[in-house]
């Protein structure tokens, strides 16, 4: 995963020196007698903590990704650690581009909460700002850019195409009801997490309450499918992995597609939505909202008429995840900079919400 690295941040949260000696005995041919083990961060992720592994000696070097909670966080799925490194060691043998699970370790006492280890899966992370690879020549970027979004698309399809039937993926779904539990769940998150009054958030909840669709059909959501959530393969042309299952189950695809419009920034969207880290999805040359929309809908056979209320959806979702993150930085769980203008994200979202469900 190509991504800038930073030092680690709370020491306290990654205890190299116990980690090493859970490894000498979970997984001793990874760890031989002598082996050192050092740590960079991957300081753009606004939830669970994902750190860069160097092992030196053995056999030689080699590098793996851990991933744990942050400090501050209890229960629920977004951040059990247990159940992500599960999901991803059923995906992987059915050829889901996702990372080889490596190993897992339910034992909190070891670094203060579970975590697990996966392979590190080389390539670019369109996050920031876009490479050179995309930029230059700067003719080719909208083509491009047009490609990207259609290999963003048709990843999102072919996910919800993975056969669900059996477990352990099947597990995972809990039957009909999806969209109303999922308005009601981020409706509590909302209600728990709120530092100040937005009333748009409150608007937007109750509008969501009151107009759920359809159920659809059952399939394996991602629900956090972004594009800086895949990792391409250095000519931009393929998806290596896609990352970050920690919220994945299964549900209505199309409240899937949902979140996914509610990341993909656009020309004309506040310039707050930058500040995510998101803005490669505006480059010139890069598809509309409604134009993954209606390709989804083509590639995917489903109809896709009530696309409003699902960004309307997404929208709300990604601000209480926003609001999530800034509580626990307004109580002091983190010192994280990022996360300061978090308050203005959410209301930009709220906003943005509202318009979508007024049409």
């Amino acid at each position: 995963m190509s991504d800038t690295l930073v030092p680690v941040r709370d020491a306290d949260l990654l205890d190299l020196d116990a980690l090493r000696g859970w490894l000498a005995e979970a997984a001793p041919v990874l760890v031989p007698a002598g082996t050192t083990v050092s740590a960079r961060q991957f300081p753009a992720g606004f939830s669970n903590l994902t750190y860069l592994l160097s092992l030196h000696g053995g056999e030689g070097d080699r590098a793996m990704v851990l991933r744990r909670p942050p400090r501050g966080v209890s229960g629920g799925i977004a951040h059990d650690m247990v159940r992500e490194h599960g999901i991803i060691a059923a995906l992987h043998p059915l050829g889901v581009p996702v990372p080889r699970p490596v190993a897992c370790c339910s034992d909190a006492s070891v670094l203060g909460a579970p975590f697990y280890l996966m392979e590190y899966v080389r390539g670019v992370i369109l996050r920031g700002a876009p490479p050179a690879t995309l930029t230059e020549p700067a003719e080719q970027l909208p083509a491009r850019m047009s490609a990207i979004s259609r290999t963003f698309v048709d990843t999102l399809a072919k996910l919800h195409r993975v056969p669900v039937d059996r477990a352990p993926l099947s597990a995972l779904g809990k039957g009909d009801g999806y969209v109303q539990r999922q308005v009601q769940g981020w409706t509590k998150r909302w209600q728990a997490s709120r530092t100040s009054p937005v009333p748009a958030m409150d608007g937007v909840a109750t509008w969501l309450a009151a107009h759920c669709p359809p159920e659809g059909d059952s399939v394996l959501v991602h629900n956090d499918f972004k594009l800086d959530n895949l990792v391409f393969d250095a000519g931009l042309q393929r998806v290596e992995a896609i990352l970050d299952w920690e919220m994945a189950t299964i549900g209505d695809p199309l409240m899937d597609l949902g979140t996914s419009l509610a990341y993909w920034v656009e020309t004309g969207d506040a310039p707050v939505f930058r500040s995510l880290g998101l803005g490669i999805s505006a480059l010139p040359g890069a598809w509309t909202r409604a134009d993954i929309v209606r390709e989804y809908g083509k590639v995917s056979g489903r109809d896709v008429s009530d696309a409003p209320f699902y960004l309307t959806f997404g929208l709300f979702k990604v601000a209480v995840i926003a609001q999530q993150i800034f509580a626990r930085y307004e109580q002091g769980l983190t010192n994280d900079v990022r996360f300061s203008r978090l308050g203005e994200v959410v209301a930009a979202l709220a906003e943005t919400a509202e318009r979508e469900r007024r049409g």
